[in-house]
């Protein structure tokens, strides 16, 4: 049986549960603006617990490998990398260059958390 690397473990789960995480945070302002926010909320709260039941294993899996500061460093990453097509697709909000200087600012942050 082949072993999937521990970072591409932890990548993937993190991968997916941001895809919730950000459903979840924001597609009620597209979806739920009509409706009270007791009902968005609710709603945000059953989908984050599918979130929170694919990143805890993450970073349970991440941190056999990985220390701390660079599972967060990780995280915010594919946080970004999740948001910015969300935005742009789901919310249909612009294309902006400010997503290219965050981006950059985040490749830093990576070089810093995982040198050696």
């Amino acid at each position: 049986m082949v072993q999937i690397p521990v970072w591409i473990q932890t990548v993937g789960l993190l991968t997916l549960s941001n895809i919730f995480m950000t459903f979840a945070w924001y597609a009620h302002l597209r979806n739920l603006n009509h409706r009270h926010w007791v009902i968005a909320a609710l709603l945000s709260w059953g989908i984050a617990l599918f979130e929170y039941l694919i990143q805890v294993p993450a970073n349970r899996i991440g941190h056999t490998h990985f220390n701390l500061p660079q599972l967060k460093i990780m995280q915010e990453v594919i946080t970004l990398s999740v948001f910015i097509p969300f935005s742009i697709w789901y919310m249909r909000e612009p294309v902006r260059l400010d997503f290219l200087w965050a981006g950059l600012c985040m490749l830093g942050a990576v070089y810093f958390m995982f040198r050696t």
